[in-house]
């Protein structure tokens, strides 16, 4: 098919070049035109596994372009999707709608000839509906419709979730429900010929369904976090815990691990917007939830702050090296980073903060440029008196506690993961600390 995305942010630059691969012809829209060249040359703007090799092949082949320009992408497509972001306004908790409007402003003056528009953004629910009666009021086209198609992309995994997704959900709106299926069936047809489920349903449920799963998981990080708490009153293992209650098909293991808590651009922005809308709409009990949600979900930041200060104690200018800048491995994204915000609280403090991450320096700095960048791992940890480990990334996993030991000041880790040995650690004559563990 021929298919425009507009945005080439995460979501769009991944969507479009993952379309591409499923071999429709498609071209990207972005009024950034440093972007556009740089994607049109087939450079990802950001990291993410698989991305560069998609892009690359794809702009190579000519399947794949990008432009600044709506006329071209209104002539050369006949279905769109809406990818641009939806973040947190600057000024209330609420998801920032210029970018979708923007969107659906210019383009749909020149839909001349029958189209579908699909939304991809994570929006607050009744907004499309909004959108499908501002496309009928300014399409030239009586025959342009409107679905909602959210994406659940993770980041780091976000290529294999969009050529090989768990779910595909469909919310359809204004058009022809019969065409907009077809139209759908063969976007997608390879996903729903190797047995993705497709599940049809209404603009505001298909709406509801990205910002539900997201505050569930969100909700399933918040619940281990507290229960945590509890282990740690008590001398329980929480990782045990986890691992038991989650051989419980009904309540799984994924998303119940103890730690330093949720980051990144999608789960915390997503949980602030749900429950603005809920508040809006009267739903009392659902803002309850989701604040006590992200209540707990920020004090975990406040924990591991404290424990890092507690290892300093009687310290004379401490130093504390943080591994792992992002809010999540395998990827380059700092956005609302647990790390971030415990690496800049101990520097507040009086810290000497040394941090390490593998592909997050850059962007870090340019937000924190009071910390310490070290220009390895090893580098960052020399002479420090506390080891803290806030991304889960394999290299971390693999430390060697024998050879840090000659490196630091002082033998104390605190794991804000729960993703090293504790035992490897004592044994190697750490102090070793961790949420919710013995």
């Amino acid at each position: 098919m021929r298919i425009a995305v507009f945005g080439t942010g995460y979501l769009g630059a991944t969507h479009a070049a993952c379309m591409a691969e499923l071999g429709h012809e498609v071209i990207g829209v972005d009024v950034d035109p440093d972007k556009v060249a740089r994607l049109q040359s087939g450079e990802a703007p950001f990291f993410e596994p698989g991305l560069s090799e998609l892009l690359e092949r794809h702009t190579a082949s000519g399947r794949l372009r990008f432009t600044s320009s709506y006329e071209l992408a209104a002539q050369s497509a006949d279905v769109h999707f809406i990818a641009v972001g939806t973040p947190q306004r600057p000024d209330s908790p609420a998801a920032d709608l210029s970018q979708v409007d923007a969107v659906v402003e210019a383009l749909a003056p020149l839909l001349t000839r029958p189209a579908v528009v699909f939304g991809k953004s994570t929006v607050p629910v009744g907004t499309a509906a909004r959108i499908a009666e501002r496309l009928q009021a300014l399409a030239p086209s009586p025959d342009v419709s409107l679905a909602w198609n959210p994406e659940f992309l993770r980041e780091s995994t976000a290529v294999d979730d969009t050529l090989s997704p768990d779910r595909i959900v469909l919310g359809i709106g204004s058009g022809d429900p019969k065409r907009i299926e077809a139209v759908t069936r063969e976007v997608y047809a390879r996903s729903l010929a190797e047995g993705t489920p497709l599940v049809i349903t209404d603009l505001a449920t298909a709406e509801l369904t990205k910002v539900a799963a997201n505050s569930f998981l969100a909700t399933k990080i918040s619940f281990i976090n507290s229960v945590a708490e509890v282990c740690d009153a008590v001398d329980a293992d929480v990782a045990v815990l986890a691992d038991a209650i989650g051989l419980d098909d009904r309540i799984g293991r994924r998303f119940l691990n103890a730690g330093v808590g949720f980051g990144g651009a999608c789960l915390p922005k997503d949980v602030r917007a749900f429950q603005t809308r809920a508040a809006e709409l009267g739903a009392s009990s659902a803002v309850r939830l989701l604040a006590d949600v992200e209540w707990i979900n920020s004090r975990q930041r406040t924990r591991v702050a404290t424990m890092a200060l507690d290892a300093c104690r009687g310290i004379d200018k401490p130093r504390v090296a943080v591994l792992g800048l992002t809010f999540k491995p395998e990827s380059d994204d700092v956005r609302d980073s647990p790390a971030l915000d415990v690496a800049s609280r101990l520097a507040a403090a009086g810290v000497a903060v040394q941090t390490w991450d593998p592909h997050g320096m850059d962007n870090a700095e340019r937000l924190y440029p009071e910390l310490e960048y070290g220009n390895s791992l090893l580098d960052a940890c020399k002479a420090a008196d506390v080891l803290l480990v806030m991304t889960e990334w394999d290299e971390f996993r693999r430390l060697d506690p024998h050879e840090l030991a000659g490196i630091v000041q002082e033998r104390v880790v605190i794991d804000a993961r729960n993703c090293l040995d504790p035992a490897a650690w004592r044994e190697a004559g750490w102090t070793y600390r961790a949420i919710g563990r013995r």
